[in-house]
């Protein structure tokens, strides 16, 4: 049995033949506050390629959120402070570049979508405002030439009558349409990557699919690499190419979409498939992982996920278990995962 090493992701783990736009290798980040340090990423490794969709799945508290912040040069600091790895863009670290380096990288080349559209976009200003200043910022167009890109975004996300509710608040759209605008914010300079952190929160079922299905689409067009950011195991299943789960700030399990879907090897993700609804389960009594996400100031010895986990051992509260390399492109943090492997789902 192999381990993956950080430094040296297995083959797969990216587009086939293409250099990955960004990699997350080894990536620590702590909050060091009044009650304590809190260990928010422990040693996180992840690619994305041109084209090609990194779902980054968990509970709250995992870290999902922290390694896209940190990504974006947007990690409050203090209280969180970087303590390790490389976050390489086209090869380059970020950690190590100037902050108007990093400046030209953001929002230029990588865009991120947020959660929750209503508190990102300015109360006070029109939408097509805030969109046409993407513009006159780092475009350097006029006034009139950044307003009718504005329109053109909104035409191509599909907001009905752009030209009628270009200059419409943030407070007149619905929640489905503001995340519209959103994704039209990020799309504005032409990134090559887009980090989309839930960006279906809050939104109804029909609403969900109709964003994510329009972000894919937009991908494609434009071949962007996607890193979308939720808990939801139901959302990425059709759009996703590989999945990262994140468990207390590391990866415990990492394959393409379809593998995982099909045969988890940590019962982490196991636990995540057994409690999405399924029609075939009317009646039955709804799945849920025992306990809670750990405190990231006391982490669990050993695997942190022991305290929950039905599989564990003296060995899981003892040694953190490494990435094992399953096969290509796939790994998993278990000490069992060969037993969780052949275990059938839980209904």
């Amino acid at each position: 049995m192999t381990t993956i090493d950080t430094k040296n992701k297995p083959e797969g783990s990216g587009s086939a033949g293409a250099a990955p736009l960004l990699e997350v290798d080894n990536l620590h980040v702590e909050f060091r506050t009044r009650e304590g340090v809190a260990k928010a990423i422990n040693g996180v490794s992840y690619d994305v390629s041109a084209g090609e969709t990194l779902a980054v799945l968990g509970e709250s508290g995992s870290g999902k959120s922290v390694t896209a912040q940190t990504i974006m040069g947007i990690l409050d600091m203090p209280p969180g402070h970087i303590t390790g790895g490389e976050i390489r863009f086209h090869g380059k670290d970020m950690l190590r570049m100037s902050k108007e380096e990093r400046r030209k990288i953001r929002g230029q080349k990588i865009s991120m979508i947020f959660q929750d559209a209503l508190s990102a976009l300015n109360p006070v200003y029109s939408v097509g405002f805030q969109l046409a200043e993407m513009f006159t910022v780092h475009r350097g167009m006029s006034r009139k030439n950044a307003k009718l890109k504005a329109i053109e975004l909104m035409d191509q996300v599909r907001i009905p009558a752009a030209k009628d509710r270009v200059n419409d608040y943030p407070h007149q759209f619905s929640g489905g349409m503001r995340q519209r605008i959103m994704i039209a914010m990020a799309l504005a300079l032409d990134p090559e990557l887009i980090i989309a952190d839930e960006p279906t929160t809050a939104l109804d079922v029909t609403v969900q699919a109709q964003v994510m299905d329009l972000l894919a689409e937009l991908q494609r067009e434009r071949n962007m690499g996607l890193i979308l950011i939720t808990h939801d195991l139901g959302v990425v299943a059709d759009v996703a190419d590989k999945i990262a789960v994140m468990y207390a700030g590391r990866i415990v399990e990492q394959a393409p979409v379809r593998e995982l879907y099909r045969q988890p090897t940590h019962p982490y993700t196991k636990g995540l498939l057994e409690s999405i609804p399924r029609l075939d389960h009317k009646g039955r009594e709804l799945y849920a992982i025992k306990g809670l996400p750990p405190n990231l100031m006391r982490i669990p010895s050993g695997c942190a996920f022991n305290p929950r986990c039905p599989y564990a051992q003296d060995i899981c509260r003892s040694d953190v278990p490494p990435l094992h390399e399953i096969s290509v492109g796939r790994g998993s943090a278990c000490h069992f995962w060969e037993t969780v492997m052949e275990g059938e789902v839980r209904g």
